[in-house]
This record gives C-alpha cells, sequence and structure tokens, in this order.
C-alpha cells in the first residue's frame, strides 16, 4: 500500500556522471503536464480573464497550481522566480502550442485557378469604374485627350501614305513609266501666264531702277538748284557792300543774272522731275500689284490644280494595278476603298481645272485693262517731260488722278488711307 499510495513528485533517478536518466524524466514531465493542464484555467473560459482594453483594469481570476519538485529539471530557479509585480493579461495564441483550443485566423485560399479568377472577376465588377479625373490622376491620359492622339495619328498616317503615292507618281513620270492627264488648252494658256509674269517682272525691275536714278538726278536738280541761288544772293550782297567788288561787277555784270537763270531753270526742272517721278512711281506700284498679287493668286491656284492632278493620277495609277490583279475578297475590299478615294481626288481635280479656267479668263481682261492705262500714262508722262512742256504733264497726272506730292510732304497713314 505504501508503494501504490507514494507520490507523483518522486525523485528523479541520477545516474553515476551526474546527469538525469532520460526515460524516468520524460514520464515524470508527462505527468507534470497533465497535472498542470487539469489544475490550470481553462483558456477557452473567458471568466478566467475580466477587463478588457480601454480604462478597464484587468483582474486575472487565481487559480490553484501544484508545481513540480525543486530538484525537478523543469522548475524554476529562484533568481527567475518574481514573487511581485504586474501579473500580463493572457494571450490566447500563446498557450495554443499546448492546449490547441484557440486557432489565428488563417486565409483560406480558392480551391483551383477557376475559383481564383471568379473571385478577381466579382471583385472587379463590385469596383466603381474610374472616371476620366481619376483615370488622369492615376497617370494615364484623359479619353478627349487619347481621342485626339488617335486622331492625330490617323491623319499623320493618311498624309504619308498619300505623299508615297504622289513621289511614286512622279518618278514614274520623270523616267517615262507611267500616264499623266493633260489638258492641252489649259496647260498651253498657263504656259502663257507663266511667261507673262516673267516679262512683266523685267517691266517692273527696269521701272523701278529708273525710277530709283531718276530720284538722284532730281535731288541732284535741287542741290545745283539751291547753289545756284546761293552764288547769286553772295555776289549781289559782295556787290552792295565793298568797293572793290563794283569794279569787279562793272567788268561782269552778267554773273548774277546768270547764276539766276540757272537757279530758276534747276528748280523748274526739279519741280517737273518730282512730277515725271509720281507717275513712275504711280506706275511700278500698278505693275506691281498686277504682278505680285493677281497673277500670283491665279499662279496659286494653278499651283494646287497641279497637286490635284497628281494625285488623281496616282489613285487613278492604283485602281487600274488592283483591276488587273486577282479577285478575291481582301482584293474586292481594297478595290473598294481604292475606287472611292479615286472618285473624291477626280471631283477635287475637276473642281479645281474649272477655277483655273475662270480665274485666267478673268485675269486676262483686267490684265489687258491694268496695262493699258498705265502704258499710256508712262508714255503721255515721259513724253511731256523731256520735251519740256510742263502744261501737258500736269494734265496727264490730272487725266490719271495721280496727286503730286510736295517735297517735305510724308506718306499718309492706313488709318487715313
Amino acid at each position: 500500500m505504501t508503494e501504490a499510495t507514494a507520490p507523483l513528485t518522486s525523485e528523479i533517478p541520477i545516474t553515476s556522471n551526474g546527469t538525469p536518466n532520460d526515460a524516468p524524466e520524460d514520464d515524470t514531465f508527462e505527468r507534470d503536464l497533465k497535472k498542470m493542464l487539469q489544475d490550470g484555467p481553462n483558456l477557452n473560459n473567458s471568466s478566467a480573464v475580466q477587463g478588457g482594453s480601454g480604462d478597464t483594469p484587468t483582474t486575472v481570476a487565481p487559480t490553484p497550481f501544484s508545481g513540480v519538485r525543486l530538484n525537478s529539471p523543469t522548475a524554476p530557479s529562484q533568481q527567475q522566480r518574481s514573487p511581485t509585480g504586474p501579473v500580463p493579461p493572457p494571450n490566447p495564441y500563446v498557450g495554443s502550442r499546448l492546449a490547441s483550443t484557440v486557432k489565428p485566423p488563417q486565409y483560406q485560399a480558392p480551391g483551383s485557378t477557376q475559383e481564383l479568377e471568379d473571385y478577381e472577376a466579382d471583385e472587379f465588377a463590385a469596383r466603381p469604374p474610374p472616371t476620366a479625373i481619376e483615370h488622369h490622376a492615376e497617370g494615364g491620359p484623359p479619353p478627349q485627350s487619347m481621342a485626339n492622339a488617335v486622331s492625330k495619328i490617323e491623319s499623320i498616317k493618311n498624309w504619308s501614305l498619300k505623299q508615297i503615292k504622289c513621289t511614286r507618281q512622279i518618278l514614274s513620270e520623270r523616267f517615262g513609266r507611267g500616264s499623266r492627264t493633260v489638258d492641252l488648252q489649259l496647260e498651253a494658256q498657263i504656259e502663257v501666264l507663266r511667261d507673262t509674269q516673267r516679262k512683266y517682272q523685267q517691266v517692273l525691275r527696269l521701272a523701278r531702277g529708273m525710277a530709283s536714278h531718276f530720284y538722284n538726278v532730281v535731288q541732284t536738280q535741287r542741290a545745283m538748284g539751291d547753289t545756284f541761288s546761293a552764288c547769286a544772293e553772295t555776289l549781289q550782297m559782295q556787290m552792295q557792300n565793298s568797293n572793290y567788288y563794283n569794279d569787279l561787277a562793272q567788268k561782269s555784270p552778267e554773273l548774277q543774272e546768270e547764276f539766276t537763270y540757272n537757279a530758276e531753270t534747276q528748280k523748274a526742272l526739279c519741280k517737273n522731275g518730282e512730277t515725271l517721278l509720281s507717275a513712275i512711281n504711280f506706275f511700278t506700284s500698278n505693275v506691281n500689284t498686277l504682278v505680285n498679287k493677281t497673277m500670283e493668286d491665279t499662279l496659286l491656284t494653278i499651283r494646287q490644280y497641279e497637286q490635284a492632278r497628281v494625285e488623281y493620277d496616282a489613285y487613278r495609277t492604283d485602281l487600274e494595278q488592283l483591276q488587273l490583279g486577282p479577285k478575291d475578297a481582301a482584293v474586292q475590299a481594297r478595290m473598294k476603298d481604292a475606287d472611292s478615294n479615286f472618285q473624291a481626288h477626280k471631283d477635287k481635280f475637276d473642281r479645281l481645272r474649272g477655277d483655273v479656267a475662270v480665274k485666267l479668263k478673268f485675269l486676262e481682261e483686267n490684265k489687258v485693262k491694268v496695262m493699258h492705262k498705265q502704258l499710256l500714262l508712262f508714255h503721255n508722262a515721259i513724253s511731256a517731260y523731256f520735251a519740256g512742256n510742263q502744261t501737258a504733264l500736269e494734265a496727264t497726272l490730272k487725266q490719271f488722278n495721280i496727286k503730286l506730292k510736295s517735297p517735305g510732304e510724308e506718306n499718309p497713314s492706313w488709318l487715313e488711307e
């Protein structure tokens, strides 16, 4: 009976070298551990821990505990035990390894790839679509900017394709491998217009040179007239204020009068020269308007017509090549697009050809009227000036409504005009 009622905390046998025996030690530890779990508080019992977070103090309910023997390896030392001090609240995750009663929450991953895809699809569907501002804030371009960029890229692509086609058409025409559309009558009129513009530009250049040189002649005549007048006045003052010059005047009494006559002649020539210079400037101004504005406007339309002709021939050549090829579905779709482009450029070509014909007709009528008036003015002014007919020269200016500008007068501003 004594051996049967032996306490559980019996001594652990020690080996000869001072180390405990492993087998009895393991049995004793297991028995002590079971006793601790039976006597200790249940970790799932919420009544053992009172209080919680916040300002409420936490109290731990006292529980009986039957410890192990002091000579047991699992007994705590005297230095490690703290009889006093705050006791921290128990953590349910700490005792889970021993009691295995509380488990931390774990993420349950989907069982298969299809479930994962369904889960992500549901999450994406539940998320509201981003607005334009949120899309821009995330780093992506707004929808309007995206549409503008796509439109610009498409326009650049179409322009590049058109330039390639036109360049190929021009090279094929230059090397004699391609055909071009020619309007013989219109081409002849265009060539005559360009030749006329070159000749009128030469007339305009010479008229401007003549006006520049004649302006210098007029300025020289004015300076000579002023000098002759100054000499006559100086000679008159010397003759009045000195007896010596009285003897000189008696020997040459005609010098004062000659200086005066020459001064008056140069001043008259200067006045007539300014009148002729106004007529020449009027002539050059109107010829410049005809050559560099009226003719240039018609030539601009002609250049547009020639560019439209090249584009028309380029798309016509593409359509003819597609018509000679196989007739499968892809070629039929390309042929439809080529035919629509060909019709659009054909309409543009016909419209510009009509505009060129109309402008050439009106330009010819306007050119005859303008040049008839300007050539008559130039002839009458030059003839009257070199004939010394001041009255005829002034009548010519009145006939063509030319205002003579005084020497000190400035050009009117554009507001006055």
